[in-house]
């Protein structure tokens, strides 16, 4: 199994994990931060209602951001309050543009935003009434629903069924890639469609060699069309081509839940699980680690501002970033959506 350290080299990398795990606070990894942290939750929710568990968050151009909240909550989240609206369109000043999905979501977890504005989401658990969940829904930038994959409140390993739906992305050329299992206990895979929904081939399994995974967690595209997958559980990032050929493994983005890839082809990688638990990374520092995918080095760490989380997760579960370089932070333990400000 390869492993790609191009920033410090294998020994300087040793050296840092060493001195990470060494310490009893967070560590100075002596990686630039050229970004302030907002210390309020940022969009300006309606009365009465504060933001529950986010992962998904994504950059629609524009200034604006799209999140899908888990209606306050995180389980049963949605599933029980079914008249609040999950999905939310918001501008960088964080005013609430628009709104959609309520009632149709039990667990909304990955989010992408296709070429013509169009929000997909995956919903990533079943209603216990099993009428819904463990789809990927693409709705118009409206919030018309267009089109639905999986079957609802179903789960299965099939063609056209998901146990736990992570992520959807979309190619330039209209395939659908969706991220399926959220735990090494089901099927890990990657399943790919055409842009009519159509299965055409999928990939993986569970496992910690070359094109398998624990925990496929996320997906990004950069500009070569390589498929990066956040292979969460295994503490790496996995590159392939479209067909499924393995290409190359990296670790020094951290343990990702997600992956960003802006139109500068820079990666942003949010990192929620290192150094909470036994085997998780252990020596890592969390935060959002960002840099190029050209190099694959590592330029800069947003670090997680938690110390010594008291669960197994915190700060961002998913980042994206807008054209001025601003990282948007959706964090699920903390139930907020952070902004990061880029500095000159």
């Amino acid at each position: 199994m390869t492993y790609n350290i191009p920033r410090f080299g294998l020994l300087a990398g040793f050296i840092l994990v060493l001195l990470q795990a060494c310490t009893a606070t967070a560590p100075d990894t002596g990686i630039a931060n050229p970004f302030d942290r907002s210390e309020q939750a940022f969009g300006d929710l309606p009365a009465g209602r504060e933001w529950g568990a986010a992962s998904a968050i994504h950059y629609a151009g524009n200034g604006q951001i799209w999140v899908a909240d888990r209606c306050g909550g995180n389980r049963p989240g949605c599933e029980a309050q079914t008249d609040v609206d999950p999905i939310m369109l918001i501008d960088s000043d964080g005013t609430i543009i628009n709104s959609f999905g309520a009632g149709m979501f039990v667990w909304p977890h990955g989010m992408f935003v296709d070429a013509q504005g169009n929000v997909w989401v995956t919903d990533a658990a079943t209603a216990r009434e099993g009428l819904k969940g463990n789809q990927v829904h693409k709705f118009s930038p409206e919030g018309e629903r267009l089109m639905s994959l999986g079957i609802a409140g179903v789960s299965g390993s099939g063609n056209y069924f998901f146990n736990a739906p992570t992520d959807v992305l979309v190619a330039p050329n209209g395939d659908i890639f969706v991220a399926d299992g959220h735990s090494p206990n089901t099927h890990n895979r990657i399943v790919k469609y055409n842009s009519a929904g159509e299965y055409l081939m999928e990939w993986g399994s569970v496992g910690a060699e070359n094109g398998e995974f624990r925990v496929p967690h996320a997906l990004a595209m950069d500009s070569q069309g390589r498929l990066f997958v956040a292979d969460r559980a295994n503490s790496r990032i996995q590159l392939f081509d479209q067909q499924g050929s393995h290409i190359s493994t990296w670790t020094q983005f951290g343990r990702p839940s997600d992956v960003y890839i802006d139109d500068n082809d820079m990666l942003y990688s949010a990192d929620s699980e290192s150094n909470t638990g036994n085997l998780r990374n252990p020596g890592y520092s969390r935060g959002i680690y960002i840099g190029s995918v050209r190099d694959g080095f590592v330029d800069y760490l947003i670090p997680d501002v938690v110390l010594n989380p008291e669960g197994t997760t915190s700060h961002a579960e998913g980042a994206t970033a807008d054209e001025d370089g601003n990282v948007y932070a959706a964090e699920v333990v903390e139930r907020s959506v952070r902004k990061f400000t880029r500095q000159p």
